[in-house]
């Protein structure tokens, strides 16, 4: 199992800037890409941000430009830093990992989420 545990959240004026951390522990080994998902009231959970363990980033349209991942192997933490933050960027941020195990020519892949950190954005 992997445990995920964010921090950073807060509420934040419209141009303001976060700075989301995710720390990972437990069976650690074999986590391949890490990020960011955020969810909206109403609305589905959707892609923000990842970093595959190469360092290769993937960014969603309204994150480009204004939001950077990053990620430190030694410390097994994934961050997000948010500037020009957005009232529509208000949602609960959601670290997620994924990880391979089992057989190498046939290996297993398993999703792990954090419990979440709210990011208010105020107009």
């Amino acid at each position: 199992q992997v445990q995920l545990v964010e921090s950073g959240g807060g509420l934040v004026q419209t141009g303001g800037s976060l700075r989301l951390s995710c720390a990972a522990s437990g069976s650690i080994f074999g986590i391949d890409a890490m990020g960011w998902y955020c969810q909206a009231p109403g609305k589905q959970r959707e892609h923000v941000a990842s970093v595959t363990r190469r360092g290769s980033p993937n960014y969603s349209d309204s994150a480009k430009g204004r939001f950077t991942i990053s990620r430190d192997s030694v410390k097994n933490t994934v961050y997000l830093q948010m500037d020009d933050l957005k009232p529509e960027d208000t949602a609960v941020y959601y670290c997620h990992a994924e990880r391979s195990w089992g057989p190498i020519e046939s290996p297993f892949s398993s999703d792990y989420w954090g419990q979440g950190t709210q990011v208010t954005v105020s107009s």
